[in-house]
């Protein structure tokens, strides 16, 4: 049943799908992060938050995940933070994945893929722009060349909020 779920998140990714959503909570979740912590997205609040989902097998994924610690570089000290969720059961293919691109933000794992199916995460990456209310603003799937000058946009409206 995984490969297939693996399978269909495939088919998903080849066109990235960007853009504002009518604004609503997001959901709190409790996971632990690839440093051994419990991270809350709660507690996260405050902050403009970008919620990235991804895999290690995910091709997009890995082209999109070096655009996401440049945004967090420069946009953190602005109260902007990434946070990634990694979709797989194993911890391990999150840390090997990462061996090679080197993120400064908490990677927390979904094993059980009860958070992805809160979020009804159909796509491979799918990320969510969260404004400083916890309000859900901005939904993207997939990932393309381009993609990482929109979720700047989107970044900044709302840091001005």
């Amino acid at each position: 049943m995984r490969l297939f779920t693996a399978i269909i998140f495939m088919l998903f990714t080849v066109h990235a799908i960007a853009g504002e959503i009518p604004a609503k909570d997001a959901t709190d979740f409790t996971l632990k992060s690839l440093s051994g912590d419990n991270i809350r997205l709660r507690e996260q609040m405050g902050d403009v938050i970008l919620l990235n989902f991804w895999a290690s097998w995910c091709g997009p994924c890995r082209e999109e995940m070096p655009e996401l610690e440049k945004l967090q570089q420069k946009y953190q000290a602005l109260g902007f933070k990434v946070m990634g969720v990694n979709v797989e059961t194993s911890p391990d293919k999150a840390r090997d994945f990462l061996k090679n691109i080197s993120v400064s933000f908490p990677i927390v794992l979904d094993t059980e893929q009860s958070v992805s199916k809160s979020y009804a995460v159909q796509a491979m990456p799918t990320t969510y722009l969260i404004d400083r209310q916890g309000k859900l603003r901005f939904l993207h799937k997939g990932y393309e060349k381009g993609t990482a000058e929109i979720y700047e946009t989107h970044i900044k409206k709302l840091i001005r909020e």
